[in-house]
C-alpha cells in the first residue's frame, strides 16, 4: 500500500513474479475500461506476464462502488488458489477486501427525498433519532449526514446503534477478517518529483487523446478522477494545457496527502525504507513475506 507514484506497481510486478502471486489491484479508477493512461494501469504486457484481478472491470460510463468491489473481488479472490498480492492506493478498497466493513443499503426515492430538504432539517432529525450522532457523524459534512440519515430510514439503525456493533469494533481496531502481511511504500520528499514526472509521462504517452475519447461516454465517477477532470477542462477549451497540467500535478498530491493519511492510521501496514531501485525495495518485501512464511 501507499501513495500514488510511490512506486507500487513495479515492485508488486517483482514481488509477484518471484513468489507465484496473482495481483488483486485496489485502485477505484483502474476498474474503467478505457481510463489507462491517466490511472497508471498496468499494460498488456505486465498482466501477460503476471495475472491482475478487478481492472477493466466495467466501462466508464457506469457507476461502480465500493460495495460492488468487494462482492467481485472477494469472489475472484476466493476462486484463486495460489498466493494473493494486493497492490494500490485506494484504502477504503483494501480494506473492503480484508476488514469486515459494513455497507448499508442506498435507495436513489430515499435520497432525493433527503437531498429535496435542507442540511439543516436532515441534520435535525438525525439528531432527533440519536442524540449522540454526532460522535459517530460528521455533521459538517451535509453528505455524510445525508447518508447517517438514509441508513437510518432503511434500516432503522441509529448512528450510535451501528457504531456499537461488534463489526464495528472490529474495524476501528483494525482486526481483519483474513491473515495478511501488509507493508507500505513512500518515497517521502521527492515524491512530489515523482507525480510531476509521473503525470509529464502521462501527457507524452497521449492522455488528452485519452479523455477525448471519454467525453460523452463516461459517468460522474470516471469523469472525476484526478487527472481526468483536469484535463477535460483542456479539452473543452476551458484552460491552457500547461494550466490544466498545473492543477492536475496539485490535485494528484492533494491525494497523495490523503492516502498518506489514510495508510499511516493503519497499524499493520509496515513501512519499509524507501529505494528508487525497484529491485531493492522488491527484495526488501519479500522479506517481509518470508518471515511471515508467506511465500511457501
Amino acid at each position: 500500500m501507499g501513495p500514488t507514484a510511490s512506486g507500487k506497481s513495479a515492485v508488486a510486478m517483482i514481488v509477484a513474479e518471484a513468489t507465484g502471486a496473482e495481483i488483486v489491484s485496489v485502485d477505484s479508477m483502474q476498474v474503467y475500461r478505457g481510463m489507462d493512461l491517466g490511472t497508471a494501469k498496468p499494460t498488456e504486457l505486465d498482466r501477460s506476464r503476471v495475472p491482475h484481478h478487478m481492472i477493466d472491470v466495467v466501462d466508464a460510463a457506469d457507476g461502480y462502488s465500493v460495495a460492488e468491489f468487494r462482492i467481485e473481488a472477494k469472489r475472484t479472490m476466493s476462486s484463486l488458489d495460489g498466493p494473493l498480492l494486493i497492490a494500490g492506493g485506494s484504502g477504503l478498497h483494501f480494506r473492503s477486501l480484508v476488514d469486515p466493513l459494513d455497507f448499508p443499503p442506498t435507495d436513489q426515492a430515499v435520497r432525493a427525498s433527503l437531498e429535496s430538504q435542507s442540511v439543516e432539517e436532515v441534520r435535525e432529525g438525525l439528531l432527533e433519532a440519536d442524540g449522540d450522532a454526532g460522535l459517530h457523524v460528521d455533521l459538517a459534512n451535509p453528505r455524510r449526514v445525508v447518508r447517517a440519515a438514509e441508513i437510518f430510514r432503511l434500516t432503522g439503525a441509529t448512528p450510535s446503534q451501528r457504531a456499537q456493533t461488534s463489526r464495528a469494533q472490529a474495524v476501528r481496531d483494525y482486526e481483519a477478517e483474513v491473515p495478511l502481511v501488509a507493508v507500505g511504500l513512500d518515497p517521502g520528499e521527492i515524491l512530489s518529483e515523482r507525480i510531476e514526472a509521473r503525470f509529464d509521462e502521462m501527457l507524452s504517452a497521449g492522455l488528452i487523446e485519452e479523455v477525448e475519447q471519454l467525453i460523452g461516454v463516461w459517468g460522474v465517477t470516471a469523469s472525476q478522477a484526478v487527472g481526468y477532470r483536469e484535463m477535460s477542462r483542456v479539452v473543452a477549451g476551458d484552460w491552457s494545457v500547461e494550466h490544466g497540467r498545473s492543477r492536475a500535478i496539485e490535485a494528484t498530491t492533494a491525494l497523495s496527502r490523503r492516502q498518506r493519511t489514510y495508510f499511516r492510521r493503519d497499524p499493520r501496514i509496515k513501512w519499509m525504507e524507501w529505494h528508487d531501485d525497484s529491485e531493492v525495495l522488491a527484495a526488501k518485501v519479500i522479506e517481509v513475506f518470508e518471515e511471515a512464511a508467506w511465500t511457501s
